[in-house]
C-alpha cells in the first residue's frame, strides 16, 4: 500500500511539472500586441497605434481619419479589400527614427509603408518600403526593385528573404539616421543605402520618380500606410526618435508572434 501511494505521489508530481511546462489553452506566451515593455519605454519607444483607436493618424491632405476603407480589427489597423479611403499618415513628422511594425497580407495583396512624406507634394510620394505577395506577382527572386523590403522602384533588396505566406505576420523595421537608411525583414537587414548618394540619385533618374524634386534626399516627413486596394493588416507600430549620429542596436523591440 505504501509503495502504491508513493508511486501515485511521484506520478502526480510529474504530471504537475508537465502541465506547468505547457501553455494553457487559449493563452499565448507572447507579449500582448500594441503595448510597450518597460525596456522599450526606457529605450525611448512610443506606440503609433494603441490597437483600439485611430488617434495619431489621418488621411493624406485630410484633417481626419477616413470614414471608409480602414477599420480596427483584432488589434490591427486593417485596410479592407477595395475599401477605398486612401492612404493614411501620422499626425507627426519625423527626421531621424527607427520604426518597427508587423504586417500581414491576404493573397495577391499589395501595400507599402512610405516615409519622407510631405503634403507639399501633389500626391503621397515618398520612399516606400514595399509590401507585396512576391510569388503572386513573379517577384520572388533576388534584386527585383518591386520586391518586399526593397526601396520601391529604386533599389531591390541586396539580401533577399522571402516574406511569410499570406495570413502570417511579418516583422519589419525602417531605420533613418543621418543620411543612412536601413530596411529589415524578419530579423534580416535586406537593404542599406545613403540618401543623396550617386547610387541612389542614378537609380532615381531611371525610375518613375525622376521628375519629383528632392526625391532620394533627406527630408523630415510623415509615415504613411498605403491604400493599394488590397487587404492588409498592421499592428505593433512602434517608433523611437534617434540622434543623428548615435549607433542603432540590432533590435530592441518586442516583436510578439509573427506566425499567426
Amino acid at each position: 500500500m505504501r509503495d502504491r501511494l508513493a508511486g501515485r505521489i511521484v506520478s502526480l508530481v510529474a504530471l504537475s511539472v508537465a502541465l506547468e511546462a505547457q501553455p494553457l489553452a487559449g493563452i499565448s506566451s507572447e507579449p500582448p500586441a500594441n503595448q510597450l515593455t518597460p525596456a522599450e519605454r526606457e529605450a525611448g519607444w512610443r506606440l503609433l497605434f494603441d490597437g483600439v483607436s485611430t488617434s495619431g493618424w489621418r488621411g493624406f491632405k485630410k484633417p481626419a481619419f477616413p470614414d471608409k476603407g480602414w477599420v480596427i480589427e483584432d488589434g490591427c489597423l486593417k485596410h479592407e479589400r477595395r475599401g477605398g479611403g486612401g492612404d493614411i499618415i501620422t499626425d507627426r513628422t519625423f527626421n531621424d527614427f527607427e520604426f518597427s511594425f508587423e504586417w500581414r497580407l491576404s493573397p495577391r495583396a499589395n501595400s507599402g509603408v512610405k516615409y519622407f512624406i510631405t503634403e507639399r507634394r501633389a500626391g503621397p510620394i515618398g520612399h516606400e518600403y514595399q509590401i507585396i505577395e512576391d510569388k503572386a506577382y513573379g517577384f520572388a527572386q533576388p534584386g527585383n526593385k518591386q520586391q518586399t523590403a526593397g526601396f520601391y522602384d529604386i533599389l531591390g533588396p541586396t539580401a533577399w528573404q522571402e516574406p511569410r505566406s499570406p495570413g502570417q505576420f511579418n516583422h519589419s523595421r525602417i531605420v533613418v539616421q543621418g543620411s543612412n537608411v536601413q530596411h529589415w525583414l524578419n530579423g534580416l537587414k535586406t537593404l542599406e543605402y545613403e540618401l543623396g548618394s550617386p547610387r541612389v540619385l542614378e537609380a532615381v533618374a531611371a525610375s518613375k520618380f525622376k521628375d519629383i524634386e528632392g526625391f532620394g534626399t533627406k527630408l523630415e516627413g510623415h509615415i504613411l500606410l498605403q491604400d493599394h486596394g488590397g487587404e492588409v493588416w498592421f499592428r505593433n507600430l512602434k517608433l523611437r526618435e534617434l540622434p543623428a549620429r548615435s549607433p542603432v542596436s540590432p533590435d530592441t523591440t518586442s516583436r510578439g508572434s509573427a506566425a499567426q
